[in-house]
């Protein structure tokens, strides 16, 4: 295509190569490396003066390495004069970390973590409770403009001394009022609490020179308005929708469940476009007055049905096989896992293939050649056509709602 540019950063080659093919054009050349020191190193062989980069970077793998290389490859190009640089990221790195506290376990905290150590003192107040009175001077003295001047100074300097030196004002928040920063209590103690990395991310691509944004199924909708800059957050409903009439047998009698309530929305479109029956697995935490309670409650019936979890993201897939042995233990017949963005860190992998699922299928968002290796369960689909229409819809000024749509089949 004429006047576009497409780059592919190094931690997902393939897609960026499959997104290449369907926009018929080539991958532009650069070199992708680290000094021995480790500081990425990016050179960019080909001339981007006036065209329409799009960078391919997906936030998998050595998560913050690719970062800091999709960030230097956007400078590089904004100052090699691109006229507009898009960065498409399927996989939004950080964007998982809320801005509410958590336990270790992951469950909110229902209240503020414990002080630290030691905390911050309180405000002194600034007006001291005694201040020396200015002099009075009679009527009819006269005092030249130095020895005012010198009085004045001796009196500033006495107010001074006697009280102590002032601390910056610290925030005192109301009785029982919401507490939206730090200082959680009322003597203005330190409390300790989670930075907003998400925004971090956002601002430093729009400073790094990124024009738009181009990702998929970000973990929080909300997130699009931490940005400077236009955001099209893709959907995988389309060709989970297409999947599941594809390859599910008698899919119509199957029931949609969702692992938590976060993904219910998600769930229950696709139940309402495919005609299907929706359930939802609720997540109790344990209590230690009811050390017996159960961590999950499904909400639905599923005895004797194919049952389909459908979720955003699988990191350790800790949720999902607990979901696929809730479903089990209520008399599902078999189950599958449709999920966007597989992670599949530390021993997902081992769980997934010692859990109840029967089949997981995932995109390529993030690499999956060798987690498929590993895991007989693991199949994907593939994302590419939905990034390069969008591409191309981008590029040449046209809408992309269409491909949010579920009876889309171009994608």
């Amino acid at each position: 295509m004429r006047h576009l540019v497409l780059f592919a950063g190094s931690s997902i080659p393939e897609l960026g190569q499959k997104i290449s093919e369907h926009l018929g054009c080539q991958i532009g050349g650069c070199t992708l490396s680290k000094f021995s020191n480790q500081e990425t190193r990016v050179e960019i062989y080909q001339s981007v003066r006036e065209k329409d980069v799009y960078i391919v970077q997906s936030g998998c793998g050595h998560v913050n390495d690719n970062l800091m290389e999709l960030l230097v490859m956007i400078q590089a190009c904004k100052t090699a004069s691109a006229k507009r640089v898009t960065a498409v990221i399927p996989y939004f790195p950080y964007s998982r970390q809320a801005d509410i506290p958590y336990r270790p376990s992951g469950a909110p905290l229902t209240q503020a973590p414990p002080l630290t150590e030691p905390s911050t003192p309180r405000t002194v107040p600034s007006t001291p409770r005694t201040v020396p009175s200015t002099p009075k001077m009679d009527r009819g003295a006269l005092i030249n403009a130095e020895s005012f001047t010198r009085e004045v100074e001796r009196i500033a300097m006495a107010q001074k001394l006697e009280r102590p030196m002032e601390r910056p004002h610290t925030y005192t928040p109301a009785d029982n009022a919401p507490l939206p920063c730090a200082y959680n209590d009322k003597n203005g103690s330190y409390r300790e609490w989670v930075a907003r990395s998400g925004t971090l991310v956002a601002d430093l691509l729009t400073c790094a020179g990124a024009d738009h944004i181009i990702t998929m199924d970000l973990h929080d909708p909300q997130f699009q308005g931490f940005f400077d800059c236009p955001v099209d957050n893709l959907s995988s409903e389309p060709p989970m929708v297409r999947y599941i009439k594809q390859q599910i047998p008698d899919y119509q009698n199957a029931i949609i469940v969702s692992p938590d309530a976060g993904g219910a929305k998600r769930a229950t479109r696709i139940a309402e476009k495919l005609n299907m029956t929706f359930a939802l697995i609720h997540k109790e935490r344990r209590r230690p007055d009811k050390p017996n309670h159960l961590d999950m409650m499904l909400v639905g019936d599923v005895s004797g049905k194919v049952c389909i979890l459908v979720d955003d993201i699988a990191d350790t897939a800790f949720t999902i096989s607990k979901a696929a042995k809730v479903l089990h233990k209520q008399g599902a017949k078999k189950i599958y896992a449709l999920i966007t963005h597989a992670i599949l860190s530390g021993d997902a992998l081992q769980r997934i293939q010692q859990s109840y699922l029967d089949v997981v299928v995932v995109s390529n968002s993030v690499p999956q050649e060798e987690h498929t290796r590993k895991c007989s369960k693991l199949y994907t689909f593939n994302v590419a056509p939905i990034f390069a229409e969008a591409i191309r819809r981008t590029h040449n000024g046209e809408s992309v709602s269409m491909l949010f749509n579920l009876d889309n089949e171009l994608i």
